[in-house]
């Protein structure tokens, strides 16, 4: 899994710049993804990669395209200092996990290899050897992610149809 690296305050528009955002299509997201910051994200991602960035990432607005068309590329995780409040409960609502952990956000490094374990909050660079720990969520956010998002959480629980 590696690591693709962004500075602070990383906003919607720039993870999905609005003129794209015609085509709701994940998939077609995906394939704009990141593009007014790293023009070959896009291309070169692969799935399981990493994005880590600074603080306050996923600030701006308040579309639910942003962790969509990062999810869509296949990356298994965003890892920052803060997130965005708006985007934060956006990746929660999709089933797309994110974890705060500054120390880690600092220190990895673009290119790096690094494993994650959601259920203990665990971040290893594998490319250095260190350990970070970032909270785990609670049991109940970790079924709406396992589940794939809020919706088809609720629908597995036979809570909504």
């Amino acid at each position: 899994m590696k690591v693709y690296k962004y500075g602070d305050n990383v906003d919607t528009d720039v993870i999905i710049p609005a003129r794209h955002l015609n085509n709701p299509d994940p998939k077609a997201l995906a394939s704009h993804c990141m593009e007014d910051i790293d023009a070959s994200f896009a291309s070169t991602v692969e799935p399981g990669d990493i994005i880590v960035g600074g603080a306050n990432f996923g600030c701006g607005s308040s579309r639910e395209h942003a962790p969509l068309s990062i999810k869509a590329c296949g990356v298994k995780c965003v890892i920052a200092a803060s997130f965005a409040r708006i985007f934060y409960r956006n990746a929660i609502n999709i089933g797309f996990p994110i974890m705060e952990c500054p120390q880690a956000a600092a220190e990895i490094q673009a290119g790096d290899q690094v494993s994650v374990d959601f259920q203990t909050g665990v971040i290893v660079d594998e490319t250095t050897g260190k350990q970070y720990q970032a909270a785990p969520f609670p049991a109940f956010v970790n079924g709406i992610i396992d589940n794939g998002g809020l919706l088809k959480s609720l629908k597995a629980r036979g809570v909504a149809k």
